[in-house]
């Protein structure tokens, strides 16, 4: 196992509160305390905070945030910190999820539809091969992490040692490559795929991009080469490298013989007990899934909803919590923890873990109660609350608004309140909503102090109930002459990043929004927030949702808030005197150490100038630039497409990879070219029947999508 350090880069040393809370959070980990928070303000460097605690403590780390966007986001910045060392990304690996369900009130069953990413699988394969071979490692996960992943002592069982030398015969390596779920093809070589070529062998691995090849004389392994598998070079000579399974999910011979008779045993009781019960029905479906599922094991290794019988060919009891990406972490000799759990924005990702087994518990009984799942089916499942919390040791939670849960199970509460900048949370003012004499209520005394706002070059934000009400509102303030747009959750991901991007660059002064307004909002333009109807209490009014909406005005100088309110409710109360007790030891630091706060200068990156500047190519790539390269080989074209994704995809631009996967989509349409490398023939378009009387527009941007 690898034994190098955690060794953070940075231009920028600790500031303000930062080296007073990596100071007592690194102590209270080295004391034995099982459970910190870590109260810091927006913008007071957290993750920064974070890095240099995991480089004091230097053990393995797991970060758990409450989405992908999320966690991409936080791998980054951790990659930055630690260049040198392991960090990985571990999400949900569908690109579209239907979970099987039975709906008895209609009596409809939906089968699992799934789509996998292949390239987040390879990601989930780096995480856990780096957890069982090296130490300087940090995950950064979604929720994903609490649901079942296999066996990792299975899964580190079966790797395969290959070195120069070896006495290994070719037909001998294949069967071992077979019976960890690599697979045979002759077609162009992907992550957990092999082919014979010649008296060679040539390997990919599910972990990373690159293909080994292994020549032979006679039995004996020669020699191994490192590959590109898209210019086909060769990078690197090697004496030996290792092959982990292609799943998680793994089992030797016996362990799969004796899950056959479990199965078969459990599926006896259960027809009993269906029958016993007059659900003949019910005991007629269950007998034929099993049974066919059995058989489709036993045949080709594999059947769809597999997983539902991880039970029996883990070896677990029932009612046993499955083996998790936790279980991959160290642990000590008596079998407790030896790694930390820092959990990210944890009022949203605690409430989020411990919600998870319900859901889940809900659509398996179901399931279970009509017949089309065995009991056992119930045990594969995320872990329960308290399981998860027997399993991550040591936890960091790190929140501006931890909630209740966090602040009681804490020993210590750090809070990082000075900015290293010297800013100050932003001063608060309270109006009516409703009209009184003069004062012409809050919408009118919104667009007075935006317009005074936007005079000085600064942006406005305003935050409302609903999105009907956030469209009406946009279309409103530009009738009386503001730029202004709308976001919220409608919006497409791509379009939303269009939109801010463009709000920063000041195309427009005033973005309107509901609950996109909140977490992880970084906009330094904006000296000013309107919360309109704040007094109406619930999720959007909440105190967490209030101190959040209110930090995204901390990052300017002159940020203020304005929060119209006919009655003061509890929440508003708690919000306001938080935010009123930080900016008066924000104040008091900042003349102690006679500093003047700066807004935040930030750079404006916006990641759809790369996306369309690739939709630009695909586009030429018919009309201009690349036309001659098509019409000649249009499979080097796609292929040199599909390095660019890999290029994006290395630096967790998942937006752009997305895109470029679509256009890849369309070369491969254009040129008859099947995933697979084969070369169809095309279909003759059939003539259109056009209706008489219908004017039919004619789409001129195809060569766009």
């Amino acid at each position: 196992m690898s034994d190098l350090l955690l060794k953070i880069k940075s231009d920028f040393e600790p500031a303000g509160d930062q080296p007073t809370a990596i100071a007592a959070l690194t102590e209270g980990i080295k004391k034995g305390l099982d459970k910190q928070t870590l109260l810091g303000v927006t913008g007071s460097g957290k993750t920064f905070t974070i890095a240099h605690v995991l480089a004091n403590i230097q053990k393995p780390t797991l970060v758990i945030a409450h989405n992908k966007t999320l966690a991409a986001q936080l791998a980054q910045e951790f990659r930055e910190f630690f260049p040198n060392n392991a960090v990985h990304y571990f999400v949900s690996y569908y690109d579209y999820y239907q979970p099987e369900a039975y709906m008895p009130a209609s009596d409809t069953y939906i089968e699992k539809e799934a789509m996998i990413n292949e390239e987040i699988d390879r990601l989930r394969h780096a995480s856990t091969q780096a957890l069982l071979t090296r130490k300087d490692v940090i995950i950064v996960a979604s929720v994903s992490c609490i649901y079942g992943l296999g066996s990792p002592k299975e899964y580190e069982k079966v790797n395969i040692k290959i070195a120069k030398g070896t006495e290994l015969s070719r037909a001998d390596l294949i069967r071992k490559l077979i019976d960890i779920h690599f697979e045979r093809t002759n077609a162009d070589i992907e992550p957990g795929k092999f082919r014979a070529v010649g008296n060679s062998l040539e390997i990919m691995p599910v972990n990373e991009r690159v293909i080994y090849r292994l020549e032979y004389e006679g039995s004996t392994i020669s020699h191994i080469s490192e590959i590109d598998p898209i210019t086909r070079r060769i990078s690197n000579s090697l004496d030996v490298f290792f092959l982990f399974p292609a799943k998680h999910f793994i089992s030797d011979k016996d362990q799969s013989a004796r899950a056959f008779k479990t199965i078969s045993a459990e599926l006896e009781v259960r027809l009993k007990e269906l029958t016993a019960a007059g659900k003949n029905l019910e005991a007629e479906r269950l007998k034929r899934r099993v049974k066919y599922d059995l058989a489709l094991i036993r045949e080709v290794g594999y059947c769809n909803g597999i997983e539902n019988y991880s039970r029996h060919f883990s070896g677990m009891k029932a009612g046993e919590a499955p083996d998790t990406l936790l279980a991959y972490f160290p642990h000590k000799p008596d079998g407790t923890p030896d790694f930390l759990t820092v959990i990210d924005e944890s009022h949203v990702t605690v409430p989020q873990l411990g919600g998870m087994y319900a859901g889940d518990a809900s659509r398996k009984n179901t399931l279970v109660d009509f017949g089309f799942r065995l009991p056992s089916a119930k045990d594969n499942r995320p872990l329960k609350f308290d399981e998860f919390e027997e399993r991550v040791g040591q936890t960091i939670y790190v929140s501006a608004t931890p909630g209740k849960y966090e602040i009681e199970k804490s020993k210590k509460v750090v809070e990082q309140v000075i900015r290293p900048t010297g800013l100050i949370d932003p001063a608060i003012l309270i109006k009516p909503v409703v009209e009184k004499g003069t004062y012409k209520g809050q919408i009118f005394d919104f667009i007075d102090e935006a317009e005074k706002t936007i005079k000085k070059g600064d942006r406005v934000l305003a935050t409302t109930l609903t999105k009907k009400m956030a469209e009406d509102l946009s279309e409103y303030l530009k009738e009386k002459g503001m730029k202004a747009e709308y976001l919220h959750s409608d919006i497409k991901t791509i379009d939303r990043i269009t939109i801010l991007t463009e709000f920063r660059k000041g195309k427009f002064d005033c973005l309107v929004g509901v609950n996109l307004l909140r977490e992880g909002l970084d906009l330094p333009e904006v000296s000013l927030i309107g919360i309109l109807d704040a007094d109406k209490e619930g999720f959007l009014r909440s105190e967490t949702s209030l101190i959040q909406t209110i930090g995204r005005a901390a990052r300017n100088v002159n940020g203020r808030v304005i929060l119209y309110a006919d009655t003061m409710t509890g929440s508003l109360e708690r919000a306001i005197k938080e935010t009123d007790r930080r900016r008066a030891i924000q104040v008091a630091y900042n003349t102690q150490h006679g500093i003047t706060p700066q807004t935040i200068t930030k750079k404006i990156h916006d990641i759809t100038d790369q996306i369309r500047s690739e939709h630009a190519k695909a586009v030429t790539t018919l009309l201009g630039i690349d036309a001659q390269m098509f019409a000649e080989n249009p499979k080097k074209l796609i292929a040199r497409k599909e390095a660019e994704m890999l290029e994006v995809v290395k630096i967790l631009d998942f937006e752009s990879a997305a895109i470029l996967r679509d256009e890849i989509a369309v070369l491969r349409e254009k040129a008859g070219i099947t995933k697979k490398g084969k070369t169809v023939k095309k279909k003759e378009p059939k003539e259109k029947f056009v209706p008489r009387n219908r004017l039919i527009k004619k789409d001129l941007t195809d060569s766009d999508e």
